[in-house]
């Protein structure tokens, strides 16, 4: 029998047993022991460790824990190893890989691998946190990456970029079927088709969502170059979600309780973030000390303690009182994003950073902090769009309330004011320099963020999204005009891009933080160009750009 011959049907049986156990789009190449399916990622770095990440299944398809040894050395030769033990991939877990490797250096770049049965996994690159006094730290900052919706090139000039950490903003996945919000060429051009077919509601099928994404090399890529950051939005869960509900989910789809249960679990086990002290269903706000230089606050603006959201379309009908809509609404006291225990929390971390004396305070969350007003379209120009019947219901309802100067996004910070009024308080009150990173929007933002009387509080970039569509799809005009419209009628904005995917560069040092928009030219093709925003600057004291 010819040796090639031999080596298929080998492959053909090997890849037989192993089908009997869930891929994740994993695509099978050759028999082997073990197989390590989707790469592997480190996360939420401290001074002295950084969690590991990988996934491994059993090679014989038998449903099975598997052991592994994780490595971290200085250089990719592994000649000297600092830090080294023991893991199982089992299959409660998705046969998903997570350790919090301990005993590391602070401020140092490492070099980390997974062994099991003979076989190496990919070597990843990490870094711990920095100490003392901290000279630059640079930030790669991401939202909103949809699958069908285009090919993730910012994710691999993310990873050629030279970062101490990525911080994903939300939107890591979408929980949509087949056919629905995607971009037509590339789903069905390029095979970008999600698994599985139906929107997301169970535990395997979010497994499978994660799966997918994370086959993907320049995810791939990214999650191996630098450590991440993480918090969720709305989608990894389902969309406009708040604590007790959300837009995308009814009746006939389950229990919502069960549904977010089951969207945490997969995250947890797909992401390399730390779980707290309450497992998978704990909370996801958490801090990092990045020296004497910044603190990192990360926020949970999605699920923990957020009301309902208010809709214009729903709230506020034609024969209501617009005033009336804003007083015992909109601005109602009691209204909250963060709930009250992460607003507490998020007090302390803003005094205790003070008092340290760290320079920048950031906040890494989901929406818009600025406020942000409907621009009023001239007729003409809105006229001449060709919109959906969807778009067109929700944009001239938004031009009947544009001359009042009422909010774009009730989804942002702009829905719950009072609980902006109180976070700017606390801003004030106990930050130095603080900072507001945001996605959700899927364009570039950047705002001179202000209190009621126009007190300077800090500044916000939010950043563009990875694939999924801006605002120029919503309300197709020229970027610059559009641009011209929303800086006209919202004081507080700075800068504003409404028209391309990418990802933010921020560089933090002692004296000032300057932020720049990274663009890709066309998600929708294999191949691209780069292209880069406004530089950015705020000085240390301002809080305002310069």
């Amino acid at each position: 029998m010819p040796a090639p011959f031999r080596r298929r049907t080998l492959i053909k049986a090997a890849g037989t047993a192993l089908s009997a156990l869930p891929l994740r789009g994993f695509a099978f190449t050759e028999a082997s022991p073990v197989h390590f399916t989707h790469h592997v990622a480190s996360g939420d770095p401290l001074a002295d460790r950084v969690m590991l990440w990988t996934r491994l299944l059993p090679g014989d398809g038998a449903v099975r824990a598997v052991g592994c040894r994780w490595e971290i050395a200085p250089t990719a030769e592994f000649t000297t190893l600092v830090a080294s033990g023991t893991a199982t991939a089992t299959p409660e877990r998705d046969y998903t890989v997570k350790v919090d490797a301990k005993g590391l250096q602070p401020g140092q770049s490492y070099c980390y691998r997974f062994v099991a049965e003979g076989v190496t996994s990919p070597v990843g690159c990490t870094r711990t946190l920095p100490v003392g006094d901290v000279s630059q730290f640079k930030l790669g900052v991401a939202s909103c990456s949809n699958y069908p919706q285009g090919f993730f090139h910012a994710y691999r000039e993310m990873a050629k970029a030279e970062l101490d950490a990525i911080l994903h903003l939300g939107d890591y996945i979408y929980e949509y079927p087949v056919g629905e919000y995607v971009n037509p060429a590339v789903e069905q051009g390029y095979g970008r088709q999600v698994t599985p077919e139906h929107e997301l509601l169970v535990l395997e099928d979010y497994r499978m969502r994660y799966g997918l994404y994370r086959s993907d090399p320049d995810l791939q890529a990214a999650h191996a170059a630098h450590p991440w950051i993480t918090v969720w939005d709305d989608h990894e869960i389902m969309n406009d979600t708040w604590r007790k509900g959300a837009e995308n989910h009814n009746e006939g789809e389950g229990d919502f309780a069960a549904r977010v249960h089951a969207a945490r679990q997969a995250y947890h086990e797909w992401l390399p973030i730390r779980p707290p002290a309450e497992g998978d269903q704990g909370v996801i706000y958490r801090s990092f000390q990045v020296g004497n230089l910044a603190d990192l606050i990360m926020l949970d603006t999605r699920l923990v303690g957020r009301d309902q959201q208010l809709n214009y379309l729903r709230d506020l009908k034609p024969e209501d009182d617009v005033h009336e809509f804003l007083q015992k609404r909109l601005n109602a006291s009691k209204r909250t994003l963060l709930g009250k225990p992460q607003e507490e929390w998020l007090a302390r971390q803003l005094t205790a950073s003070k008092k340290r004396g760290a320079v920048w305070q950031v906040l890494g969350q989901q929406v818009l902090m600025g406020k942000l007003s409907i621009p009023e379209i001239p007729a003409d120009a809105l006229a001449s769009m060709t919109l959906s019947d969807y778009s067109r219901a929700r944009v001239e309802s938004a031009q009947q309330l544009a001359p009042l100067g009422l909010p774009l996004n009730l989804d942002a910070w702009d829905g719950y004011p009072a609980a902006r009024t109180r976070l700017y308080r606390a801003l004030l009150k106990s930050a130095s320099n603080p900072i507001s990173l945001a996605g959700d929007t899927h364009n570039g933002w950047a705002f001179n963020l202000a209190d009621n009387k126009g007190k300077a509080v800090g500044v916000e970039i939010g950043t563009p999204g990875v694939t999924s569509p801006g605002l120029e799809t919503y309300l197709p005009m020229p970027s610059t005009e559009m641009a011209s419209l929303l800086l006209e009628s919202s004081p507080e904005l700075a800068a504003v891009d409404t028209a391309q995917r990418g990802w933010t560069e921020m560089t933090l040092t002692p004296e000032a933080m300057t932020s720049q928009w990274r663009f890709v030219s066309d998600v929708a093709l294999p191949t691209y160009t780069t292209t880069t925003g406004p530089l950015m600057q705020c000085r240390a004291g301002a809080r305002k750009l310069s």
